[in-house]
């Protein structure tokens, strides 16, 4: 298992029932595309279990071609439980399978 610290910024999705979600830095896109190597399922998304403040959830991380990284959908039950935003940068704690 794998743990990764994250910093980046909350977007928000444009359009019908738009989600929440924080786009990996490309360094730690590239450090997860060199561990994850092989065939996986969904879209090549990577199951995780992802941590902001106090509140933890399983996930996917999902491929993300325009920004060649990933991207991490964030519920609005976690926005709301930590006070986040669109546009509020945030400190993400991922556990990788590998």
């Amino acid at each position: 298992m794998t743990t990764l610290k994250v910093r980046a910024k909350l977007w928000h999705y444009p359009g019908p029932a738009g989600w929440h979600f924080i786009t990996l830095p490309k360094k730690r896109a590239y450090e997860i595309k060199q561990s994850s190597k092989g065939p996986r399922p969904g879209w090549g998304s990577i199951r995780v279990t992802a941590t902001i403040g106090s509140t933890t959830w399983k996930t996917s991380l999902f491929p993300d071609a325009k920004s060649a990284s990933y991207v991490l959908p964030v519920k609005s039950d976690v926005r709301a439980k930590e006070d986040l935003e669109e546009g509020d940068f945030v400190t993400l704690k991922l556990e990788l399978p590998f």
